[in-house]
C-alpha cells in the first residue's frame, strides 16, 4: 500500500498526475490510500502520522515545504518517501518534478520580451507552499535581470478559485499605475481573471495580457486561450510510481528525476497596450 497526501481533493492541476500515479501503481501490485492536508501543515502531519499507522510501505507528498517534526517523523521510521510537483536541487530526499522556478522564469522573460513593465502577480497563498513561492521568485528572477526593480512587483494572495482569482484581478486593476499583465501563479486563477476582465468591459490581451501556470484542461478552452506553462502531468504520475517502488523494493540507486515545464505560447498574452 503506498499512501498519498495531497493539498486538496478540489483543486484540478492534481487529479490528472494522481491518477496516473495511481495508474502506474496498480500496475506494480500497489494499492493507493488518498489524504488531503487542505493546505494546513498541522492537517498534513496528522493523515502522514496515520497513513503510516495503517501499514503504508511508502508516502508520496507534494513539494518540500513540511514542519521539521514531521521530516524527523519519516526518517526515523525510515519509510521510503518521495516528493512530487517540485524539483529543488538544494533539498535533500528524492523527487520528481520540474523546477517551479526556472519554469516561472521561462514565462516571465518572454512576457518582459514582449515590453512588459507593469507586471502584478496572483499567487496561491505563500506560506507553506514552496511551489508558489517559486514560481513567485522565479518572475522576480527575470525582472533583476533586466536591471529592473523588483519592489514595483504587485503579489496579491489568494486561495485557490475562479471567483478569487477574479476579485485580485480587479483589486489590481483599481491600483496605479495599472499593470499591462497579469500573471497566475495557476490556471485558475488565470481563468477567474479573464472572466472578470470580462465583466469590466477589458479586453484580454489588447488592453491586458494574463497568463496561468500548470496547463490544465480549462487553460485551451477559454477566450481568449492561456499562455501557461504546461506541467507533465501523467508522465510525472506515472514516474514518481515507479521511483517510489524502486526506492521501496530495491532500497538504493534512486536519484531525484527533472521533468520539463515548458511555456505554452497562446492567445492571452500579447504585446503591452499603448
Amino acid at each position: 500500500t503506498i499512501g498519498a497526501v495531497i493539498p486538496t481533493m478540489e483543486n484540478a492541476i492534481f487529479a490528472r498526475g494522481l491518477q496516473a500515479f495511481q495508474e502506474e501503481l496498480r500496475t506494480l501490485g500497489y494499492q493507493l490510500l488518498v489524504a488531503s492536508s487542505s493546505y494546513r501543515q498541522e492537517v498534513e502531519e496528522e493523515q502522514i502520522r496515520s497513513l503510516v499507522a495503517r501499514g503504508a510501505d511508502g508516502i508520496m507528498l507534494i513539494g518540500h515545504d513540511r514542519a521539521p517534526q514531521v521530516t524527523e517523523f519519516l526518517h526515523q521510521r525510515g519509510l521510503p518517501v518521495l516528493v512530487t510537483w517540485a524539483y529543488d536541487p538544494t533539498q535533500t530526499g528524492i523527487s520528481v518534478g520540474f523546477d517551479n522556478r526556472r519554469a516561472m522564469r521561462a514565462l516571465a522573460e518572454k512576457t518582459l520580451d514582449l515590453g512588459h513593465r507593469e507586471v502584478a502577480v496572483i499567487t496561491a497563498p505563500l506560506a507553506h507552499n514552496d511551489r508558489a513561492r517559486a514560481r513567485v521568485e522565479g518572475i522576480r528572477d527575470a525582472i533583476a535581470a533586466r536591471g529592473l526593480s523588483v519592489n514595483g512587483l504587485r503579489v496579491i494572495e489568494t486561495d485557490y478559485g475562479i471567483t478569487t482569482g477574479g476579485e485580485a484581478f480587479a483589486a489590481l486593476m483599481r491600483s496605479h499605475p495599472r499593470p499591462t499583465v497579469v500573471m497566475c501563479g495557476n490556471d485558475v486563477l488565470a481563468v477567474g481573471a479573464v472572466k472578470r476582465a470580462r465583466a469590466l468591459g477589458l479586453s484580454v490581451p489588447e488592453n491586458v495580457s494574463i497568463t496561468g501556470f500548470d496547463d490544465i484542461d480549462i487553460a485551451s478552452v477559454v477566450d481568449p486561450a492561456l499562455t501557461t506553462v504546461h506541467v507533465p502531468h501523467r508522465a510525472m504520475g506515472s514516474a514518481a510510481a515507479r521511483c517510489l517502488i524502486r526506492m521501496i523494493e530495491e532500497y538504493k540507486g534512486v536519484e531525484s528525476q527533472e521533468l520539463d515545464a515548458n511555456v505554452m505560447w497562446r492567445e492571452s498574452l500579447s504585446v503591452p497596450p499603448e
